[in-house]
């Protein structure tokens, strides 16, 4: 038994019944990604349950009804350039390959030790179009994207993120205890918040 799910199909068809899932690209990257790939030994037998779990130096894998949340909000196309800043474990990371898989994802850690754990879980797939940089700049490199996920807490807009996305791009970012989907038309920012999650604090 995993933490009240014995099976990542039975977590993705919680998802899907929650209501949570519901588009049809997202819920088969869910289905092809393995939670269990991505979670300490330690955890293992809570791998499915619907919760965060620690993957180290106070950081965790998110809770799978919020991954699904957010990349519902996200809506990543086949082609999409995507940033994924404090991609952790690289469980989103490898969600976002999956589904952007004629683009390009790039996943930037902060913590320098989570860097290994996350390279490791990812040789686990066969992904020819994921990039792994430990930085505290961002972008890495300069460059704007077509998607933008933030897996923590900022206490305001981050302007350099804005400045990252391309037009007609999306960013979805949690501020404080809401996830706020940002949208760019025409040069102008589109905000919708959504209330009620706790995440770490983006360093």
């Amino acid at each position: 038994m995993f933490g009240g799910f014995r099976s990542n199909r039975e977590l993705v068809n919680h998802l899907i019944n929650r209501g949570v899932l519901k588009t049809d690209r997202i819920i088969e990257a869910f289905l092809k990604v393995d939670r269990a790939d991505f979670v300490r030994k330690g955890f293992l037998d809570s791998a499915y349950g619907d919760f965060p779990l620690p993957i180290g130096e106070g950081q965790t894998i998110s809770q799978p009804y919020t991954v699904a949340f957010m990349l519902e909000l996200l809506q990543p196309e086949e082609d999409s350039l995507v940033l994924d800043v404090g991609c952790g474990s690289c469980w989103t990371t490898a969600l976002l390959a999956t589904i952007a898989k004629k683009g390009r994802v790039i996943g930037v850690e902060i913590v320098k030790e989570l860097i290994e754990f996350c390279k490791g879980n990812l040789e686990k797939y066969n992904f020819d179009n994921v990039e792994i940089y430990n930085a505290d700049k961002l972008p890495p490199g300069g460059g704007t994207f077509d998607r933008i996920l933030v897996s923590a807490a900022a206490r305001e807009l981050p302007e350099v993120l804005v400045n990252a996305m391309k037009e007609n791009a999306i960013m979805v970012i949690p501020i404080n205890s809401s996830i706020f989907k940002v949208e760019k038309r025409d040069g102008i920012l589109m905000m919708e918040e959504h209330y009620g999650f706790a995440f770490v604090e983006l360093k």
